[in-house]
């Protein structure tokens, strides 16, 4: 092959992926979309500028290296100390999600498309899992609330070995009659070469950074490249097939860790991973051939439509049952399903050694892995966010300065609503409490802009300094004014000495005092308690504002609503007018409407009007 025509190719690429990267960002789509598009249009089915087989057995290793460096990046952006509330719901979809998946997808195939038991059994097995070469970038994206993005990520990732394993155990089934007490140490055996290696790793380059030898930032890189490929060499040469494991667990080590460097590996995981998600996005889209999805026929959609529709709510509602996740939070979950680049390489390998020992189905298996693949990743691609608004699970983000008793309860507030806050906090005492509770917390002094950027302000709408220093909270309220353009709607300070308000009030920030407000509420409480029972809602109560946007509800007065139980609306500010909501007021786009109740129907009050 002409060493040109294959820098051409490479070229070929990465413009491929520059156009799906602009095309993301113009029609807000996840990334993976257009590259599947573009990789579908070169290859040889249409255009034929792309071709596959020109890399030869490499692009099997190429593919391989790639998701080992996508599987750990992944990790990488996992903390286990901050996701204590998470773990048991993440545990139970890696383990009887992927099972009650592998079951009814065999049932399902079997039943519908007519192929051998044994081959619908490799096709559950390797569509068990979601991808997290999709669902990272994704959520990501998509910015759904912490808890949820969490449970999404570490499942990904977790469960993409889990099918691996799976998959590889149904397959020496097929050609070797692997059963029993065999079947079981085929199992066992590489899980736990793949969490022996993979912790090794972690902890070995944990532990040397965290030594504080001299060594530059590039270097940092390069040894970090170099052991996530040797983790994945080591473990595949042991154990077949254990590699994907081990670089997870290498990356969630390194994710919860406490070294310093953690950022430069991360920063430059990010640039590598775009490169490897486009290179093998297009190069396996390129690899379809159509028809071995035509001649599945309608059964080959209604297969991958019961996958998504039935499976997947099955496996995660049944898997967490009795977490703290929400309704609508495992609804989305749910819907969040997509398979990814692992399956459709690991179905194209089966496939040729099958063909290589005269045992018939293997294009029957590589179509309907990759019309998995297609239909789920761009479903969730085009109506992830639609879903999303619609069950409610995209947040404010805001971060919380001060981890004191006012931020801790703030922070579970906002956390029990479903918002995504970051504490930031000086005192590692205060942070290591509130990771304990679930709750993001940066440590740091919140003066310093290069830790508010860690903590997210750039994506922030509030900030709210809670500290019990006024010059402290100032302060961070006029970095947030002057450096990151917050509007004086956007933050919020306590102020601790009254007479401090009024410079908080002068520069536009809204402040308020504790001292102020407990004396109102109590005055208000004495005397008038049915004046004031509105603050004592409990600490499931809520109050909230939000624009009247849906245009299905303007127009339309309060009493024609049917508003959640458990919700009122309680005044309407428009323009420069506050009106007391009563049944005969009739909403107009873009009221501001003050909102009360308990529970979820605050929430779900504030969707209603928004749409």
């Amino acid at each position: 092959m002409d060493s040109i025509y294959l820098i051409g190719l490479i070229v070929a690429l990465l413009v491929m992926s520059l156009a799906a990267q602009s095309l993301s960002k113009t029609f807000k789509m996840p990334i993976i979309v257009f590259l599947l598009t573009l990789g579908i249009i070169a290859g040889p089915q249409v255009l034929n500028l792309l071709n596959p087989s020109v890399f030869g057995d490499g692009l099997t290793a190429i593919v391989s290296l790639s998701v080992a460096i996508i599987v750990f990046d992944g990790g990488l952006h996992i903390n286990l100390k901050q996701m204590r509330t998470i773990q048991r719901s993440t545990l139970k979809l890696i383990t009887i999600g992927v099972l009650i998946t592998f079951a009814l997808a065999t049932i399902i195939t079997y039943m519908i498309i007519g192929i051998p038991l044994e081959l619908a059994a490799l096709f559950g097995a390797l569509v068990a899992a979601t991808g997290p070469t999709v669902i990272t970038p994704l959520v990501r994206q998509i910015r759904a609330n912490h808890k949820v993005s969490k449970v999404l990520e570490l499942e990904g990732i977790l469960n993409d070995a889990g099918s691996v394993i799976l998959a590889a155990l149904v397959f020496e089934w097929i050609v070797s009659g692997l059963s029993g007490i065999d079947a079981i140490n085929f199992i066992l055996i590489r899980i736990g070469i793949g969490l022996t290696i993979g912790a090794l790793s972690g902890i070995l380059l944990s532990r040397f950074l965290s030594r504080g030898a001299l060594i530059s930032e590039q270097t940092i890189r390069m040894l970090t490249v170099t052991m996530v490929l040797a983790t994945y060499v080591i473990a595949e040469s042991v154990g077949n097939e254990a590699g994907i494991l081990a670089v997870a667990i290498f990356g969630i080590i390194m994710g919860t860790s406490n070294v310093s460097q953690k950022s430069v590996i991360k920063e430059f995981k990010a640039d590598i991973v775009v490169v490897m998600l486009s290179f093998i996005f297009i190069m396996l889209a390129a690899m379809l051939r159509f028809e071995d999805i035509i001649n599945l026929g309608l059964e080959g959609i209604i297969v991958v439509m019961l996958l998504i529709f039935l499976v997947r709510p099955i496996a995660v509602f049944a898997s967490t049952a009795g977490s703290s996740l929400r309704k609508n939070e495992k609804a989305f979950i749910s819907f969040i399903g997509p398979r990814g680049v692992v399956p459709a390489s690991i179905a194209t390998y089966f496939a040729i050694k099958l063909d290589g020992l005269n045992i018939a189905g293997g294009q029957t298996l590589v179509g309907l892995v990759f019309l998995t693949v297609i239909i789920t990743v761009v479903m969730t691609g085009t109506l992830s966010k639609t879903v999303a608004k619609i069950l409610g699970v995209i947040p404010m983000e805001i971060i919380l300065v001060g981890g004191g008793e006012v931020g801790r309860i703030l922070a579970e507030r906002f956390e029990k609503r479903g918002e995504n806050v970051v504490v930031i906090d000086i005192s590692e005492e205060k942070c290591q409490r509130l990771m304990k509770k679930g709750i993001r917390a940066v440590q740091g002094d919140a003066g310093d802009i290069n830790i508010l950027k860690k903590a997210g302000i750039t994506n922030a709408k509030y900030i709210v300094s809670t500290t019990d220093q006024d010059n402290t909270n100032l302060l961070v309220c006029q970095i947030a004014k002057t450096k990151f353009g917050f509007k004086n709607e956007q933050i919020i300070a306590r102020v601790n000495n009254m007479e401090n308000l009024h410079a908080f009030w002068d520069l536009g920030i809204r402040a308020m005092s504790p001292a102020m407000s407990s004396a109102v509420i109590l005055e208000n409480m004495t005397g008038k308690p049915q004046m004031f029972a509105m603050s004592e809602i409990g600490e499931e109560g809520n109050i909230m504002e939000t624009r009247v946007t849906n245009p299905k509800i303007v127009g339309k007065s309060i009493k024609e609503l049917r508003l959640p139980e458990n919700s009122l609306l309680v005044m309407i500010r428009r323009c420069e007018e506050s009106i007391v909501a009563n049944g005969n007021v009739i909403l107009e786009n873009n009221d501001l409407v003050t909102i009360i109740g308990t529970g979820d129907s605050t929430r779900q009050t504030a969707n209603l009007l928004t749409g």
